[in-house]
């Protein structure tokens, strides 16, 4: 049986079309999507009930079936189990259009602003790379558990435990589950950390050309206290009414905001500029000088700036000089924090079936030790496998790095 069961004008477009034939009252009208159909309420299809905007589709209908003759369909209507049946009844050989949102408003009706419906559509383009981590538990539960098979018994909620355990080890290392986001640096220099972060990979802001540019963690720089404690003219912190320390504010981050970079990252300013090409500073050693500076620490001889992370508030914060620069945040999740996280590529399935057998041989008493030394040693190889299947490496784009490294490349 084949694994693709959407049409491409489902995929690509996020429609499915009917027709109309009976013209009768309750018409039903079944889709087939691989996203379930989501209906607000009872009153969702009325665009002035609160329910309407909480549905994730909408329907339009067309007496021609030409482009642009298409309406939204905005009378009563029912969904239950991706059925949706319409009350009253259609005209003869209406066809009738089921369209998840998507980014751009969808594809059918006269019009509709850009980016006001959502993605769902966007949401499953190449969701095949994928399985479902409910599918993966069934496919475990079918395969490996049972008379005659490698795991006798295993409670479903326990390999669903494993799954989930495992599943986030694989979102540190070996997934691809680097998330990214795209921010801009208000006048505080902090934002907000994600949600669902669990570290950070790298941070960059972007320039005019939409390039890259990094920026680097401030450890050795600033610090972001975790408790600024208000105190007494002799040193001592000072309590609340519940016994509690009073707080403060930071004035070591308030100091870093207000800071002029150029005097960490010793920059050439203007002012070096004039001074050099006047003669100014070159001395015995002429223009061989012009660009160098004594004592220059070269983990701070950078001009993208520092960020850092507050704690405290649960913040990145940032140097001065990215006040009002657009930032890219890339991240790692544990790869559980949202229904479409909890996917696994088809390409570590089998390393995520060995990590389950392993947790649940491991944790079981008197089991062999060489029993569960070998479920171990298969684990870790297939772990291995699926790391170097998903590090995408190509050969043609490692010779295209190295044509400037003055190396030859046999291939």
């Amino acid at each position: 049986m084949a694994l693709i069961t959407q049409t491409n004008q489902q995929y690509y477009q996020g429609a499915q079309q009917f027709l109309s034939i009976t013209a009768s009252a309750n018409e039903t009208f079944p889709t087939t999507f691989d996203t379930s159909i989501v209906s607000g309420g009872a009153d969702s299809w009325d665009p002035l009930a609160t329910s309407y905007a909480l549905n994730n589709f909408k329907i339009y209908t067309s007496s021609t079936g030409l482009p642009g003759s298409f309406s939204e369909y905005i009378q009563a209507y029912a969904v239950e189990n991706n059925v949706i049946t319409i009350t009253d009844p259609l005209p003869a050989n209406t066809i009738v259009v089921v369209q998840l949102k998507t980014l751009t408003g969808g594809n059918y009706g006269a019009t509709y602003p850009e980016k006001a419906f959502g993605e769902v559509v966007e949401e499953g383009y190449g969701d095949y790379e994928y399985i479902k981590l409910g599918d993966a538990i069934d496919n475990f539960m079918v395969g490996y558990v049972g008379d005659g098979k490698i795991i006798q018994t295993a409670k479903k909620s326990d390999v669903l435990f494993f799954a989930k355990r495992n599943l986030q080890e694989f979102s540190y290392d070996t997934l691809k589950s680097i998330k990214s986001a795209e921010l801009n640096i208000p006048p505080s220099l902090s934002v907000i950390i994600p949600q669902d972060y669990v570290n950070y990979v790298k941070v960059s802001w972007i320039d005019k050309l939409g390039v890259k540019r990094p920026i680097y963690p401030a450890n050795n720089l600033t610090i972001n206290p975790t408790e600024t404690p208000l105190q007494d003219k002799n040193g001592v912190p000072t309590q609340d009414n519940f016994g509690e320390n009073t707080e403060g504010t930071s004035i070591t981050t308030e100091r870093w905001g207000e800071n002029n970079t150029s005097l960490i990252n010793s920059e050439w300013t203007q002012d070096w500029a004039e001074w050099g090409y006047s003669g100014w500073g070159f001395g015995p050693y002429g223009s061989a000088a012009a660009g160098q500076l004594y004592g220059m620490d070269p983990q701070y001889a950078q001009t993208n700036g520092w960020f850092g992370i507050d704690y405290r508030e649960g913040k990145m914060t940032f140097s001065s000089n990215l006040a009002g620069k657009l930032i890219v945040l890339e991240y790692i999740s544990d790869g559980l924090a949202y229904d479409l996280d909890t996917k696994v590529p088809k390409l570590a399935e089998d390393a995520l079936y060995s990590a389950i057998m392993y947790s649940i041989i491991s944790t079981r008493a008197q089991q062999p030790e060489y029993v569960v030394q070998r479920f171990r040693r298969e684990k870790n190889a297939k772990l291995r496998n699926a790391k170097i299947r998903l590090s995408n490496i190509k050969l043609d784009e490692i010779v295209q790095v190295m044509r400037g490294k003055s190396k030859w490349i046999k291939h």
